[in-house]
């Protein structure tokens, strides 16, 4: 079918950073196209566009095949244009069925129809079979239940094309089937959909069509059929990327960390290993498993209620780290600058006499910018105004600039892009083959089987098995993830 809405070249400049230079795209009713690039690509910055948050500098929008310009978000909600968001925006003190029409409240005689505006709600949650009554407050739906209440939101409005960022960055496997469901009765019914992943697994489960930026262009699109993996990667970043988890000798040495016995009320129970100098230990599991738990009283910001932790001498004279899953309430200070952010952990050694040296500050993110490929104009910039996967780069070069006995990260590549991920798992196997022992909490199967040279499984709280790596499966580990 002839394209529905059709970027030509599209421009955006910030100062003098070039978000997008010659950007193109097309969607199709009753189409899904995947919409990839690494962190910094403009990916988000085209999605601000459409939802006429940003203006473009140049170029040509079309619409059912005539110009238009997105002067604000209530264009893109009048020309049927919705978007579901990575975080879910809701008022969760009000109603879902409030949460639906905030926008645009159905107004009868001169006051709200509630009983139509309650109707309309129900109506739209029966056809995607939503599980969540309209009168539920927002407040008490899950993750996954607010991102079907966006959707919901948008068809309300009747939007012919929805946009989809990052939907699944929280989702467990159960949760993303269920919205794959969704998103296909929406691509059945002559919905034109653009989708926004950094997994791969999910792009070619779900997407039709795909187009690739890189640093601001359209470097690539076409069927999904006629694509592989590798040709994505090669689009994406520029340059073949063959090995993703770079295979160093396995030489685990003396015992950095004992856990026996250790629980938790509630979270975890009977949790014992050990980490040992070099090694990667991986920790797998689904949402729920109590991994997360796990790494916060390793780490010392929740009490444990039994069993012992301890550490060597090494160990314990350089201390444990932790890489915190939500990088942007816990991991950062985004209004901080790249340089301070990393100089926090750090202050020992940038300020021996109670006075920060500026150059040291200065040198020392400029090492890590190096060192992990940071996207930035320098140490002076702000953390929240880089990319999702450069401010992750940043949080993990302030622990690893502070050289712990043992680093803990959890979810550590989270929602950035291949390249980002390449350059994070080779210095966290530099950091391990250097000395350190490193636990890596992760969701993410092929990552969680590169990297580790040991697994370990919980399940409701407890461990359900210890894989090597000559054991270690996607079938063995999910069997033991997931068994009743």
């Amino acid at each position: 079918m002839p394209p529905i809405l059709t970027l030509t070249d599209i421009r955006k400049s910030f100062g003098g950073a070039r978000a997008l230079e010659r950007a193109s795209l097309e969607l199709s009713r009753g189409s899904v196209t995947a919409l990839l690039g690494e962190n910094g690509a403009g990916k988000s910055t085209l999605v601000k566009i459409l939802s006429g948050i940003h203006q473009p500098d140049g170029g040509e929008i079309r619409f059912e095949g005539a110009a238009i310009r997105i002067g604000n978000p209530e264009d893109a909600r009048r020309l049927g244009l919705g978007v579901v968001h990575q975080e879910c925006l809701s008022f969760d003190n009000l109603s879902v069925a409030e949460n639906l029409f905030v926008h645009a409240l159905l107004v009868r005689r001169g006051r709200v129809d509630w009983r139509a505006l309650r109707a309309r709600a129900t109506a739209v949650l029966r056809d995607l079979d939503a599980d969540f009554s309209a009168d539920l407050p927002a407040g008490r739906l899950s993750i996954a239940q607010k991102h079907v209440m966006q959707i919901a939101r948008a068809l309300v409005h009747e939007s012919r094309v929805l946009i989809l960022d990052e939907p699944t960055a929280s989702l467990s496997q159960r949760e993303c089937a269920e919205l794959f469901r969704i998103v296909r009765k929406l691509r059945d019914a002559g919905c034109a959909l653009l989708f926004i992943s950094h997994k791969f697994d999910e792009v070619f489960e779900l997407a039709d069509r795909y187009a690739v930026f890189r640093d601001g262009l359209a470097v690539g699109a076409g069927a999904m059929q006629d694509v592989s993996r590798d040709e994505l990667v090669r689009l994406m970043v520029g340059r073949s990327v063959e090995q993703l988890f770079p295979t160093l000798p396995e030489n685990p040495g003396e015992e950095l960390l004992r856990v026996a016995g250790l629980a938790r009320a509630g979270e975890f129970e009977d949790v014992s290993f050990t980490l040992r100098r070099g090694e990667i230990l991986g920790i797998y599991g689904l949402v729920g498993a109590g991994r997360t738990e796990l790494a916060q009283v390793l780490f010392g910001l929740q009490p444990a209620d039994r069993g012992t932790v301890t550490l060597s001498a090494a160990a314990r004279a350089a201390g444990i780290a932790l890489v915190p899953e939500d990088r942007q309430t816990q991991g950062g200070i985004l209004p901080f600058s790249i340089a301070a952010n990393i100089a926090l952990p750090n202050l020992r050694a940038l300020a021996p006499r109670g006075w920060c040296d500026a150059r040291r500050e200065s040198a020392l993110a400029r090492e890590w910018i190096d060192k992990l490929a940071i996207r930035a104009q320098g140490p002076q910039q702000t953390v929240h105004s880089l990319s999702g996967g450069n401010q992750q780069k940043v949080v993990i070069a302030k622990w690893l600039a502070h050289k712990p006995g043992v680093l803990i990260l959890d979810e550590p590549t989270k929602g950035i892009d291949v390249g980002a991920k390449a350059a994070v798992h080779a210095v966290t196997s530099e950091y391990a083959r250097a000395g350190s022992g490193v636990i890596m909490i992760s969701s993410d199967l092929p990552e969680i089987l590169g990297m580790s040279d040991r697994v370990l499984v919980m399940r409701r709280g407890r461990l359900r098995g210890e894989f090597t790596r000559a054991q270690a499966s996607s079938e063995a580990l999910l069997r033991a993830a997931s068994d009743a």
